[in-house]
């Protein structure tokens, strides 16, 4: 790339992963308000993170087909414009079936930028792919706790809960100017192979449910993490706020992690220690959330940045051809958000059984440790042989 052209590639980085993340994360600290004005039980309250995560899934696993009939330039724009549409809808209306409406809308919007920008990173950054996956996943991270963050004191400002989630229509609209303005994104191309070939690749579908895995604490701490402290004695805004601080140490780690990774092939090192990192924050949510709660929600944090930008790595690793390695990545993130969408509900389902958030904290300890164990497969042996062309049914060796 020119000096020109990479300095625009690393701003639409910065920008399109900002709007990532707010549909999900504006919705915490506002949720009391939000339940009280709707009348949503714990676990309807639930579908405001799980369906957008739904959405996410489901147009992941088509983004191939998404690649060839709208090519990186429209999709792209047409996510932008449907994260816009759903902040707007949600400042206009306030009524419960809206919000679920919205969360659809949001979500899709949000998938298809997920699904086509790994495959423009692998080509437009093919020399820097870990710091490039790190920039993006840092700023993904940084979107969500700045809403956690700034959508309340957006809501107190206007004394309307409905600005708070509305406001993230401006980032949008700055978002697809700047997209519509940079000549950055790979034109259509119809010539792709069939979606969903994942189906028939063994390496396929053990990224994807690790994938779904590693990175399942992050969704149910942004729907129930300030609702945990809260129950414990703690105010709207304090509680919000740790969403922002557990972001501060997810784009450390996202940031970090990826520019370590950069000087070898092997991801399990790394990773190990981002699983271990979560662990102990979720033990520390267990059995001492009020003597170091900024400690626990830390290394939760720094767990789940490292790991989010470490498994997509993994997974584009598997393909030399930023095609092939974007409609994997697709496949991988199409299953893993739709594992990721079933944490926060959950984690309200096992609220509304126990009357506290303990069992869940519980459940994502197991899931970790599980993952520390599947994590000694992804030797680079297995998957670094010329992988460029992996025929329809052809499985990695491993």
């Amino acid at each position: 790339m020119t000096l020109n052209k990479s300095l625009a590639g690393w701003g639409l980085l910065l920008v399109l992963g900002l709007n990532l993340r707010p549909i999900l994360s504006s919705i915490s600290p506002l949720l009391g308000e939000i339940r009280h004005a709707t009348g949503l039980s714990f676990q309807s309250s639930a579908l405001l993170t799980s369906l957008p995560v739904v959405c996410m899934g489901l147009v992941a696993l088509i983004g191939v087909r998404v690649e060839a009939r709208l090519g990186e330039r429209r999709g792209i724009a047409l996510g932008l414009m449907m994260i816009l549409l759903a902040c707007l809808a949600r400042w206009l209306m306030g009524q419960a079936s809206a919000l679920l409406v919205t969360a659809l809308l949001g979500g899709a919007g949000v998938a298809l930028i997920q699904a086509l920008v790994p495959a423009m990173i692998k080509r437009e950054f093919r020399h820097r792919v870990p710091v490039a996956m790190g920039v993006y996943s840092a700023s993904l991270m940084a979107g969500g706790g700045l809403a956690a963050l700034l959508s309340p004191v957006v809501a107190t400002h206007f004394a309307q809960w409905q600005a708070g989630l509305g406001i993230w229509l401006l980032p949008a609209l700055g978002a697809l100017l700047l997209w519509a303005w940079l000549p950055l994104g790979a034109a259509r191309n119809p010539q792709v192979a069939p979606a969903l070939k994942g189906l028939r690749n063994r390496r396929a579908w053990l990224l994807a449910l690790y994938f779904g895995l590693v990175n399942c604490g992050y969704m149910s701490l942004v729907a129930w993490l300030p609702a945990y402290y809260q129950q414990l004695g703690w105010g709207v805004l304090p509680s919000g706020s740790l969403l922002a601080y557990m972001t501060i140490f997810q784009v450390i780690a996202a940031l970090l992690m990826p520019v370590l990774a950069q000087r070898g092939v092997d991801r399990r090192p790394l990773l190990v220690i981002s699983l271990l990192a979560q662990t102990v924050g979720y033990l520390g949510l267990i059995f001492a959330p009020l003597d170091y709660p900024h400690l626990w929600v830390a290394l939760c944090g720094f767990g789940l940045g490292a790991c989010f930008a470490l498994s997509l790595l993994l997974t584009l690793d598997h393909h030399r051809d930023p095609r092939h390695a974007g409609q994997l990545a697709a496949f991988v993130q199409g299953v893993g958000f739709l594992i990721n969408a079933i944490s926060p509900w959950m984690t309200g389902w096992l609220r509304q059984l126990t009357g506290d958030f303990v069992s869940a904290w519980w459940v994502l300890t197991a899931t970790v440790l599980a993952m520390l164990v599947v994590t000694r497969v992804f030797s680079p042996a297995s998957y670094r042989v010329e992988p460029d062309v992996v025929a329809p049914g052809q499985r990695f060796t491993h």
